[in-house]
């Protein structure tokens, strides 16, 4: 069983939807161990109800904060200490998906980032969405991971942008798992449409 760590080049790119993805295409449990803000209408509550298979799990969060800011910041006003013996992965017999709170470099603390998270035998995706300077921020993220020496594939979010891609593709060389296009809604059955058509890449 593989465990999938999902994260993006930037904020609002993405990530939940890819997730969901995921987790239909696998079958795969989720976790988000980190939630900051939208207590009611978390990112576990959106996939759980984008998933329809009856074997995926959705766990807890690790840390579930009200303020939606940054994790440290959002801790630090909540009187909360953030600490990387305190996220636990789920036990599960599945695959598990993980999505992160924000990009790579997230502080979870006054020392540690998102990027403390991910284990070594964890596949990353990396979710790039075209923008201005999304060149830079894909780049810098997948060349960090692969640094670290971490397996990495893209998915692409949004409108396709053939020049961003391209160059993309070109500089760093990892496996592309699919787009997931500007959809004009997502339900369940769009879910699996996409969940269908990422399957073989995975």
């Amino acid at each position: 069983m593989k465990t999938y760590f999902v994260t993006g080049i930037s904020t609002e790119v993405g990530k939940t939807m890819a997730s969901a993805i995921l987790v239909e295409a696998l079958q795969a449990d989720y976790w988000k161990p980190i939630q900051a803000g939208e207590l009611d209408h978390s990112d576990t509550h959106k996939v759980e109800r984008l998933v329809s298979n009856k074997q995926s799990k959705f766990h807890p969060n690790s840390f579930a904060l009200k303020t939606p800011m940054s994790p440290h910041a959002a801790a630090e006003i909540e009187g909360v200490s953030i600490t990387l013996k305190d996220i636990i992965a789920p036990k599960t017999k599945n695959h598990l998906v993980i999505e992160s709170a924000g990009g790579l470099l997230v502080p979870i603390n006054n020392t540690q980032t998102i990027l403390n998270l991910i284990k070594p035998e964890y596949h990353v995706i990396v979710v790039s969405r075209h923008y201005l300077g999304s060149i830079n921020h894909t780049l810098l993220t997948v060349n960090l991971l692969k640094e670290k020496g971490f397996q990495v594939s893209l998915i692409f979010s949004g409108n396709e942008h053939k020049t961003t891609e391209a160059i993309i593709k070109k500089m760093t060389k990892v496996p592309i798992i699919g787009r997931i296009d500007e959809e004009p809604y997502f339900d369940k059955n769009v879910v699996l449409e996409y969940a269908e058509r990422f399957k073989d890449n995975l």
